[in-house]
């Protein structure tokens, strides 16, 4: 079995600045990737969640650290995302770095809720759906 180094991406929203909308657009995003991409945190190398200017209720990787122990040991970090003007508001977006056991398999990257926009092109695609040639987002 031979192993690379691959890179997840998705992105969520949230209908509010509170501590519980960021939780549960974090957690859904998160058991998305999991479950979608059959992966698991003791794969993660680092994890960089980065939200827009307008989401100041907590941090991404403190809901993430609470997950489970297997997120203790996983390089994580917070940014803010560069704002530009008619972007996506309250949006949270995650970029994983992650071994994966076969290059070959198509990586699902998660668009949920209003962040379905960013990648029209990716929001309806399971693994099993994506080709080879469309496993990375271009941007």
């Amino acid at each position: 079995m031979q192993w690379s180094v691959r890179a997840i991406r998705g992105a969520t929203t949230v209908s509010e600045n509170t501590v519980a909308a960021i939780r549960e657009a974090v957690t859904e995003l998160l058991d998305e990737v999991e479950a979608r991409n059959q992966i698991s945190p003791t794969q993660y190398i680092s994890v960089t969640f980065s939200v827009t200017r307008d989401l100041t209720a907590i941090f991404p990787a403190a809901i993430a650290r609470e997950r489970s122990p297997l997120w203790e040991d996983i390089a994580l970090l917070d940014v803010q995302q560069m704002h530009v003007e008619g972007s996506l508001s309250r949006c949270i977006r995650v970029l994983i770095h992650a071994t994966l056991p076969d290059p070959d398999r198509p990586v699902y990257h998660p668009y949920l809720r209003q962040a379905q926009h960013l990648r029209p092109d990716r929001t309806h695609l399971a693994p099993e759906r994506l080709s080879s040639s469309s496993v990375m987002p271009r941007h």
